[in-house]
């Protein structure tokens, strides 16, 4: 599902304008990504945590050189799902050699 898809769903279920359901979805995506600039967490109970991470320095090697070469430390955004959102995506998919499908 990608963006557009989303806010035709979330104008549909909430009875809301397309227009206006784009608005409501960028505003809570906005609202998520500045707490996360400032360092902040966004726990949303049974669907999961938004938070920022640490990922130190290392020392890799470059494939196709093959020479040593050092990735900086930085910080990224990680998504930690919710125990009911796991429950519920166990329940219905399962991994088969084709592939993740439904039960």
């Amino acid at each position: 599902m990608n963006k557009n898809e989303l806010i035709n769903q979330l104008a549909e279920i909430s009875q809301l304008t397309k227009k206006k359901a784009h608005v409501v979805l960028n505003s809570v995506l906005n609202l998520i990504e500045e707490s996360l600039v400032r360092g902040e967490e966004v726990k949303l109970v049974g669907f999961g945590k938004f938070a920022v991470k640490e990922r130190k320095a290392s020392n890799r090697i470059n494939p196709q050189t093959k020479l040593p070469i050092t990735v900086q430390a930085k910080v990224i955004p990680v998504f930690r799902p919710g125990k009911d959102l796991k429950s519920k995506i166990e329940k219905s998919l399962k991994i088969t050699k084709k592939g993740i499908e439904l039960k």
